[in-house]
């Protein structure tokens, strides 16, 4: 194919090889297992919420990463909990990343896999009123050389054909693992292109929103993007092998150990998590006994909280929440801060705990004990 004509010619779905060839169908055993032990760690946590406003804005972050938009962790969650105007504008962006990937959560079960929510995930990641293109002139570039490497279809009416055989395959192609079809729907609508932009972030979104409708995820908790970021010259690599030779095994190969591998690491993260909120709450419990066990839940939910949070969660008053986020400041599980006139408190060893790739955290000591050995899930690294 000629990299710089538009590729009209994109052959639609499904393809016309055998895509569960033996190592794929023996990858799918791994993988799937991994994802099984993933959706049993959500129910470790019984306020859910605490996953849902965590594991997504991490998954925002890398995925925004892999197109080059670049912020913290730190900032992002930041930005997600206190949203004052001060966030840089890739922070800002990413964070609209998280906001449709639980939008599009929220209406997987009415609003299936499907060009209509393609187009509504990516008007929520990009901040712009996108459809269809319809302009031509579209070029993918290596930002180094300027090389062209790929020129995706053009047209309105082939794009949008090309959607709705891509729609009908994600809902109707019952027949193969639900792992290889997301694999075969990811490489096919980063083909199409739809978008003027936001293509490879609305994709990657649409891979865990297909999990959900296939009942592999109760939530939104599969952190993808994060080994896609590792391993971004192999993704790239062989979404382009299944465009110039058709080698589709590898690219789905690829795709299983992304789910397998991340869903150990994440299933590592929430059993640390849930270790850290098991040991916040008896060590504010020992320590400040009359202190509200709904305070210690919202600073999972919020990291960085203020007053007003607490009070629109209606557990208690201003008076009575100022008062026991200042305890839990003085206890050492919050860290005060004050920005201009607002006094913020943030959840320092919550944060670290999410950010570190270790899924470890020095436990609380209770008064007269010893220093704790370090708390490490299950499974290390």
């Amino acid at each position: 194919m000629d990299r710089q004509r538009p590729y009209n010619d994109l052959p639609l779905l499904p393809p016309r090889i055998e895509l569960e060839t033996r190592p794929v169908l023996k990858r799918c055993v791994t993988a799937r297992t991994a994802l099984a032990e993933l959706r049993l760690a959500g129910h470790l946590i019984p306020d859910q919420s605490v996953l849902i406003n965590s594991i997504p804005l991490l998954e925002a972050k890398d995925s925004s990463e892999i197109e080059n938009i670049v912020t913290t962790n730190d900032e992002l969650f930041r930005e997600a909990g206190l949203g004052d105007g001060t966030a840089t504008p890739e922070t800002k962006e990413a964070a609209r990343y998280r906001t449709a990937l639980r939008r599009g959560f929220e209406t997987i079960e009415s609003l299936p896999v499907s060009t209509r929510l393609a187009t509504e995930i990516c008007r929520v990641v990009t901040g712009k009123d996108y459809d269809v293109r319809r302009t031509t002139g579209t070029r993918l570039q290596d930002r180094r050389t300027g090389d062209i490497y790929y020129t995706p279809p053009e047209g309105e009416a082939r794009l949008r054909e090309m959607l709705a055989n891509w729609e009908k395959f994600a809902n109707d192609s019952t027949e193969l693992d639900p792992l290889v079809r997301m694999a075969v729907l990811h490489y096919q609508f980063e083909a199409i292109h739809p978008f003027p932009d936001g293509n490879g972030r609305t994709g990657r979104i649409l891979n865990i929103l297909g999990l959900v409708q296939d009942g592999l995820l109760d939530l939104p908790t599969l952190y993808l993007s994060r080994y896609i970021l590792e391993n971004r010259g192999a993704y790239y690599r062989l979404l382009g092998r299944v465009t110039s030779d058709a080698e589709w095994e590898p690219w789905i190969l690829y795709m299983l150990e992304a789910v397998e591998v991340t869903s150990a690491w994440t299933t590592r993260k929430i059993r640390a998590v849930k270790a850290l909120m098991d040991d916040t709450v008896a060590f504010v419990r020992a320590n400040a006994p009359k202190l509200p066990h709904a305070v210690v839940e919202l600073i999972f939910t919020h990291p960085y909280v203020r007053i007003s949070n607490v009070v629109e969660s209606k557990i208690v008053g201003r008076e009575a929440a100022a008062k026991y986020l200042k305890d839990l400041a003085a206890l050492g599980v919050l860290e005060e801060e004050k920005i201009g006139r607002d006094k913020i408190f943030i959840h320092r060893k919550y944060l670290d705990v999410l950010f570190s790739g270790e899924h470890a955290f020095e436990p609380y000591r209770h008064a007269g004990q010893q220093p704790a050995a370090t708390h490490r899930s299950r499974g290390g690294k």
